[in-house]
C-alpha cells in the first residue's frame, strides 16, 4: 500500500471528540463500498475498527491491515477463528460459534457509533466485562443524534447475526445514508468533507507522536524461510532495506 499520510480515523477522532454527521456519513458509506468488495471476493476483514481506516491526501478512506482475514470464504463456508480488536468483537465469535461477514457489520456498528457519538457502545473495567457488555447491553443513544442514525445503528449492533444490517437487507438504501450518491462515491467523485493538512508527500504530522518516537526496526526471518516464499510478491517496491539485500545474499 502506498504512504497514506491523513492519518487514521483514531487520530482524527481524538483531535475531535466526533464526527459532524456527514462527515461520519461520508466515511461509512466509503467503508460500506470497501467491506463489500471484500465480501464479494470472499474475504471476512475481521479487523475494522477506526486504527485501520486510513485518509489520503484528499480525505478519502482506505481499509489497511489485513493480517486477520479469512479467504476463500464461498457458499456455507465459515470461519469459527477467535480473533479481533476487543471493543469491536462480534457476539457470536464472544459464544464460539461459527460465522461468516455479519462480524463486519457488527464491527462496522460499533465504529460508525464512535463516529458518531465519540465514545464505544460498550463498556468494561477488564476484557471480560468488556466481552459481557457486548454480550447483554444495550447501548446508550442520546437524545441528539437522528432517528436515522439511531435506527442504523440498532439494526447493525443486531446480536443475532442473521437480522443484522448488511447480512439482511440493502443497506446502501436505508435513510442514514439518504445523502450519498452511491454511483459518484463508487467512482471517488465525491468530494470528502475534511481534506487532511498535508504540507508534502512525505508529511507525517496526521500521526500520533507516540508512534512516531518509536524505532523502526528490521524483523529478520530464517534465510530457508525466505527462500521458500515467492518473492514476486514483494516486485515493484522502490525501496529495499539494504540489510535486508545483504541477509538474501548470504
Amino acid at each position: 500500500m502506498e504512504f497514506l499520510n491523513g492519518g487514521d480515523l483514531m487520530y482524527h477522532i481524538q483531535d475531535k471528540g466526533r464526527f459532524e454527521l456527514y462527515r461520519a456519513t461520508f466515511y461509512a458509506a466509503e467503508i460500506v463500498c470497501g467491506l463489500q468488495f471484500l465480501h464479494d471476493k470472499g474475504i471476512i476483514y475481521r479487523d475494522l475498527k477506526l486504527d485501520n481506516v486510513m485518509l489520503d491526501r484528499d480525505g478519502h478512506i482506505k481499509i489497511a491491515d489485513f493480517g486477520m482475514c479469512k479467504e476463500n470464504i464461498t457458499g456455507e463456508k465459515q470461519a469459527s477463528t477467535f480473533c479481533g480488536t476487543p471493543d469491536y468483537i462480534a457476539p457470536e465469535i464472544l459464544q464460539g460459534l461459527k460465522y461468516s461477514f455479519s462480524v463486519d457489520w457488527w464491527s462496522f456498528g460499533v465504529l460508525l457509533y464512535e463516529m458518531l457519538i465519540g465514545q464505544s457502545p460498550f463498556h468494561g473495567d477488564d476484557e471480560d466485562e468488556l466481552f459481557e457488555s457486548i454480550r447483554v447491553d444495550t447501548p446508550h443513544y442520546p437524545r441528539w443524534i437522528t432517528k436515522e442514525s439511531k435506527d442504523i445503528l440498532e439494526k447493525l449492533l443486531e446480536r443475532d447475526p442473521a437480522k443484522r444490517l448488511g447480512v439482511t437487507g440493502n443497506i446502501k438504501t436505508h435513510p442514514f445514508f439518504k445523502t450519498i450518491n452511491w454511483t459518484l462515491l463508487e467512482k471517488r467523485l465525491v468530494e470528502p468533507p475534511f481534506k487532511p493538512k498535508v504540507k508534502s508527500p512525505g508529511d507525517y504530522s496526521n500521526f500520533d507522536q507516540e508512534f512516531l518516537n518509536e524505532k523502526a526496526r528490521l524483523s529478520y526471518s530464517d534465510k530457508n524461510l525466505i527462500d521458500s516464499m515467492d518473492q514476486t510478491a514483494f516486485a515493484g517496491f522502490s525501496f529495499v532495506n539494504p540489510k535486508f539485500e545483504r541477509l538474501l545474499e548470504k
